[in-house]
């Protein structure tokens, strides 16, 4: 029997393109795909292929939080193929609710992580043993936190059951819903400036009242700039002025004690007149 090389497609040793986008099927091989233990992979095996890690997510907003997993993810075993899969605008509006970025924004976003190989555009929300098969993973890269959605309390239950799933650790601090909470919290400082530079009323959706509030604002802000600049302008002049006040004084007397000796030598008792 011929024995099958394995030809599946290597991590990016350069960084200078961004990572591919899945076909059909991302790995073409024909070799047999092992399963694989943890244990197994993180000892290096096997050797002729690179160990097939799956991480899904929205990652709307892309942020270091998401890198930070993808970066966990990425270096979990010596030789790590990252597939990222990336649930379409369709799937995540029906489950988890509207986004900021659309899908193809956050497919771009995720072409440009260092960390990633692969991206896998609308990416299943629940992972099957047929999608696994077809895209020959390996292993799963996730937080080990409870996904609860689509009617189940963890998406993930079965990918642990099947040995398969590989916990990363979340970062704290900063998340999508962190960063969408601080825009809904400074709206106006951010309506302001949107409008200071250029955008419309109606692409920001903001009423005529709230821009003529918002316009006059910046008008404001800007008085009280020029009236903070005048101040600092003229509390710099009259510092200089009595700074060469200072200066004329010690001059002068400097200059009279000057004088007034030279006036004592020439007129005084012992002077020479």
């Amino acid at each position: 029997m011929e024995e099958l090389e394995h030809t599946c497609p290597h991590p990016r040793t350069t960084l200078t393109e961004p990572a591919i986008f899945a076909t059909e099927t991302s790995c073409d091989c024909h070799a047999p795909h092992e399963k694989l233990s943890i244990a197994q992979a993180r000892r290096g095996t096997p050797v002729d292929r690179p160990v097939r890690v799956y991480a899904d997510g929205i990652f709307d907003l892309f942020h270091s939080g998401h890198a930070r997993a993808l970066m966990q993810a990425k270096n979990l075993f010596p030789n790590t193929y990252l597939i990222v899969g990336v649930c379409s605008d369709e799937l995540t509006h029906k489950y988890k609710g509207f986004t900021v970025m659309t899908e193809h924004e956050r497919y771009e976003a995720l072409r440009h992580c260092r960390y990633v190989d692969e991206v896998l555009r609308d990416a299943p929300w629940t992972l099957t043993p047929e999608f696994l098969e077809k895209h020959k993973i390996d292993f799963v890269a996730h937080d080990d936190i409870p996904y609860s959605s689509a009617g189940t309390e963890d998406v993930y239950k079965h990918i642990k059951e099947a040995g398969m799933f590989v916990p990363t650790q979340r970062t704290e601090g900063i998340s999508t819903s962190d960063i969408i909470t601080r825009i809904v919290r400074d709206y106006d400082v951010y309506a302001r400036r949107n409008l200071q530079r250029g955008y419309t009323a109606k692409e920001l959706n903001v009423s005529y009242i709230n821009e003529k509030k918002y316009r006059l604002q910046n008008q404001v802000d800007r008085m009280k700039e020029k009236v903070r600049t005048v101040e600092e302008k003229s509390k710099h002049f009259v510092y200089r002025v009595e700074e060469k006040s200072h200066d004329l004084i010690q001059k002068w007397e400097e200059k009279s004690r000057e004088f007034i000796g030279n006036f004592l030598e020439l007129f005084g008792p012992d002077g020479t007149w």
